[in-house]
């Protein structure tokens, strides 16, 4: 792969990062710019967001506390069930090791947890971004570390739990703009993926249950239980 392909990934995952996010501007607005991004990156027709294009910053944000709920809980990767609770620790360190190897860092004016759907995303733009620079330097090593580096967080993190977010909207919201994100989403990593010759391994919804509770974990030292509401 050349410079401008990897300039190209950066911005499909740099648009999917802020569109995630609670919106702060009509991001389908911009939506049709990903026609021709993707036709220089020779990717196949994916199911684009395209549906309610220009549908307003309220109707948008209605839509995507409707789909996603107020909290955005079904963003975050450790909220799908992990067999032990110190397991969710244990990968948001791994994320915060990726971000830490690379220089990135989230936060600003908008600050999450390390594995919300959007942060992953934009690691990824960050890391074509990398990759792309390598090019315009020729540093082939650089090149082979961002696209180890890729693969390695395609495996090991997003493309083990994106499909599973598809799967929840699928149950509810299946006429909604953020369902036809998430598909376009889901495609768009898994051809990723392919490109880089890495199979995903996605668990099935099916398989997911609430992460444990640690056995500390109690409401009995909390002043409110004496007021017997």
């Amino acid at each position: 792969m050349n410079q401008d392909h990897a300039l190209r990934r950066a911005q499909v995952y740099r648009f999917l990062a802020d569109a995630f996010l609670y919106p702060r501007d009509d991001w389908t607005l911009d939506a049709p710019l990903l026609h021709d991004i993707l036709s220089e990156l020779n990717a196949p027709p994916f199911v684009m967001p395209f549906g309610a294009l220009g549908m307003g910053l309220d109707a948008l944000q209605s839509e995507h506390r409707h789909a996603l709920g107020i909290t955005g809980s079904m963003c975050y990767e450790t909220e799908y069930g992990l067999p032990h609770e110190f397991r969710q620790s244990q990968e948001l360190a791994d994320i915060a090791g990726f971000y830490g190897a690379f220089g990135f860092q989230i936060g600003g004016t908008v600050r999450e947890r390390p594995d919300h759907l959007a942060a992953e995303l934009e690691f990824l733009s960050a890391l074509a971004l990398k990759e792309a620079y390598a090019h315009t330097q020729s540093i082939t090593e650089h090149v082979e570390i961002c696209e180890d580096a890729t693969r390695k967080f395609l495996t090991a993190h997003i493309g083990h739990w994106i499909g599973l977010l598809l799967e929840r909207l699928a149950q509810n919201h299946t006429e909604g703009i953020y369902f036809a994100l998430a598909q376009f989403t889901t495609a768009f990593v898994q051809w990723d993926a392919e490109r880089l010759g890495v199979e995903l391994a996605p668990r099935a919804l099916t398989l997911v249950a609430p992460t444990p509770e640690g056995p500390d974990l109690s409401c009995d030292a909390c002043p409110a239980v004496e007021l017997n509401y």
